[in-house]
């Protein structure tokens, strides 16, 4: 016999290659890091429900860098730190409505 005809063979004592193998589990899905996908706002809805949309998600935004500062107290989170720390993140300056916005979802974190 020659040796290529050898290394074809199984050997009779081993079980088959795929039951010696545990099942596999299912490949987990990779988690996505950065923001959530951008979707389209729905058409057809006054002009103050976008304006007051975008006004939540800045102070959203405000609201988790503070946080990530240090600041958790509305107290400590005054127009002047808000707005200093807009320019920081190279956000647009928040006007008095969205500050108090700001210090509304911080009163909720604590």
């Amino acid at each position: 016999m020659s040796v290529a005809v050898l290394t074809q063979q199984a050997p009779k004592n081993r079980a088959p290659k795929s039951a010696a193998r545990p099942a596999l589990r299912p490949a987990a899905r990779a988690r996505r890091s950065g923001p959530p996908a951008v979707r389209p706002l729905p058409a057809g809805l006054p002009r103050a429900w976008y304006i007051e949309h975008n006004r939540r998600l800045k102070a959203m935004r405000l609201a988790v860098v503070l946080l990530d500062s240090g600041v958790y107290l509305p107290q400590q989170a005054t127009n002047r730190r808000i707005r200093s720390l807009a320019v920081r993140i190279d956000i647009h300056r928040p006007s008095a409505a969205t500050c108090r916005m700001v210090r509304s979802f911080l009163h909720q974190e604590s």
